[in-house]
């Protein structure tokens, strides 16, 4: 992992680099770049997001930087908070004056003051972002490393700079930045920084629910999803923020028999899920998929253990998580909605005969999300049963073909019927009423039931022959 000097100033070696440094020197600042950049240069990981701190006005030299670069940049400025951004080419570099903070109890907003690089690496939340790189032309590409950051990397751990209890009273933040860390990267959480978020983890409720989402959704897309949740379960964050999700938690046996940890398999779910999809929105869907099951779960003396309808009922809680967690209200929340509610039919298919009729309705209740839906019940496959894993995917293949099939000759996904309602109540003379609705949705079932093909002319047939039995007759118009 460790880089010598010479490979740290070759990453460092982009032109823009050398502009701040220069600008910084005829500005007479100490410059240096800190944070995640450095931290993720060590890690051998791509980061476009650079984040600048100087001895002096970060705004000053984020102005005079995006000058020097002309038109390649694009400079943000934010008063309000000392900060300034300037774009250039795929970089955004973030600048800001180095500084102290203090902290009140019931706020994460500091009182900020102007400080040294020594105050700014001690505010930082973790050693592995206090690593500091100089741009100034003397020290270029020295590394200022005052809490043994690199070791910390080295060792694939993550710790405090100071007291952690500290560190996560003045912003409870960062115990969920912790866990999204341990995500992301692979890393550990040092024991007694775990145990101080344990501690800590009620602070959790004065931090904004956007920020907490923020982080969630970060765990959500890492590699391995699943090692975020079971660290928020194990210190005790998850009850707060997510407490549907931790109701999943735990096995309860009745006459001997136990139903299936549901946390665990939730999870499984997940990670499954990400080895095929960065979608955010479907992950959300396969932490949600059996959300309702604590709701629904019952046990019947014939049955054992059910959980009847537990993807209607767990659409139907969707919108008051998304709500609360200041989750999109919008397509986003529907399409989770609609995986959630369709998570069980592709698997209720390969339990028996794949008729075309139950895949036209799959395809027509699914739409272009069809295939999201297919990864989704594929990544529910957690059996430990090597041969039940083959045999669930070896049929879920053969639906997929019955899918591509049934889409060739019959363009079920989002179809409409081809008899409007207005043609419907032109035809017989209806007002908008019930009959209309009757006829039109017959329609749409004998299209989905094969019993006719997707077609006008065969639809008005039919809709004639249903008017019929209903007992309604065509009005004659002049031109007929």
């Amino acid at each position: 992992m460790y880089y010598s000097e010479e490979e740290i100033i070759g990453h460092i070696q982009a032109p823009v680099f050398h502009v701040i440094g220069e600008t910084a020197d005829a500005m007479g600042q100490e410059t240096y770049v800190i944070g995640g950049y450095v931290r993720d240069l060590f890690l051998r990981r791509s980061s476009k997001d650079v984040d600048v701190v100087t001895v002096g006005s970060g705004t000053k030299l984020a102005e005079s930087v995006a000058q020097k670069l002309g038109e390649k940049a694009n400079l943000t400025v934010f008063r309000n908070f000392g900060t300034a951004q300037v774009k250039s080419g795929d970089m955004e570099l973030e600048f800001v004056g180095a500084r102290k903070e203090s902290y009140s109890h019931d706020s994460r907003k500091p009182v900020v003051e102007n400080g040294t690089l020594e105050d700014d690496q001690n505010r930082r939340d973790f050693t592995i972002n206090t690593l500091a790189l100089c741009l100034n032309k003397g020290r270029f590409g020295e590394l200022i490393d005052p809490f043994g950051g690199l070791d910390d990397l080295e060792a694939l751990r993550i710790v405090t700079p100071w007291d952690p209890d500290v560190t996560f009273s003045d912003d409870p933040l960062r115990m969920l930045r912790a866990v999204r860390f341990a995500s992301q990267l692979g890393f550990f959480i040092d024991p007694d920084t775990f145990d101080a978020i344990a501690r800590n983890r009620h602070r959790i409720e004065i931090v904004s629910k956007e920020r907490i989402t923020d982080e969630l959704n970060k765990i959500i897309l890492s590699p391995k999803p699943s090692v975020g949740f079971e660290l928020l379960e194990m210190c005790g964050l998850l009850e707060l923020i997510f407490p549907e999700l931790c109701a999943l938690k735990g096995v309860e046996t009745k006459e001997g028999i136990g139903h299936k940890e549901n946390f665990t398999h939730t999870l499984t779910v997940l990670d499954n899920l990400s080895r095929t999809s960065d979608n955010v929105w479907l992950r959300w869907s396969a932490l949600l998929h059996d959300i309702a099951k604590p709701v629904t779960k019952r046990y019947d003396n014939r049955l054992g253990w059910t959980f009847h309808n537990h993807n209607f009922v767990g659409e139907k809680m969707v919108p008051a998580i998304f709500r609360r967690m200041k989750l999109p209200m919008n397509e986003k929340m529907k399409y989770v909605q609609k995986m959630v509610n369709l998570h069980m039919r592709p698997i209720a298919l390969v339990d028996e005969e794949v008729t075309d009729s139950a895949v036209r309705r799959l395809l027509f209740d699914a739409g272009n999300d069809i295939d999201d839906l297919m990864k989704l019940c594929e990544a529910d496959i957690t059996s430990k049963n090597p041969e039940k894993v083959r045999r669930f995917l070896n049929n879920f293949q053969l639906v997929r073909a019955k899918l591509v099939q049934i889409e060739e000759k019959d363009r079920i996904r989002n179809f409409q019927p081809p008899v409007s309602g207005e043609e419907i109540m032109a035809t017989f003379g209806l007002p908008p009423s019930r009959p209309v609705g009757v006829i039109k949705d017959a329609i749409k079932n004998a299209i989905l039931d094969g019993v006719i093909s997707n077609d006008y002319k065969e639809a008005v047939r039919f809709m004639h022959r249903k008017a019929k039995e209903m007992g309604l007759t065509e009005v004659k118009t002049a031109e007929s």
